[in-house]
């Protein structure tokens, strides 16, 4: 469990298309075996900690002629923003996938000390 230890408590969330490789014959799309994306999310603010965030498809397009193999998560999670990661493999085909983020945590106050 996260325990915050203020009073200013912070949400920030979006979506994303992370890829859309059916239109172009992209690797998701007609390659097989192990395949993952990385995409960089800006928070439009930064946090006074990096924050707890939560990522989950909000759209996913996938062939039907195939096992549908998908797993999506927050990496790299700093006060800034944070990576979202979607990896497939086997014969899975992904036409397109968007996710939805949110990440909650600590804010800065305009009485808090900064010492960077």
């Amino acid at each position: 469990m996260r325990r915050f230890r203020n009073n200013s408590i912070g949400i920030d969330q979006g979506e994303m298309v992370l890829f859309s490789d059916f239109e172009h014959d992209g690797e998701m799309w007609t390659g097989t075996g192990p395949r993952h994306i990385r995409s960089f999310v800006h928070f439009r603010e930064a946090f006074l900690t990096p924050p707890v965030v939560h990522v989950s498809l909000s759209m996913w397009d996938m062939s039907n002629m195939a096992n549908s193999r998908a797993d999506v998560q927050a990496a790299e999670i700093k006060k800034e923003g944070c990576a979202i990661v979607f990896r497939t493999w086997g014969d899975s085909k992904v036409a397109r996938v968007r996710v939805a983020w949110m990440a909650i945590g600590e804010l800065f106050e305009p009485d808090d000390w900064r010492i960077d």
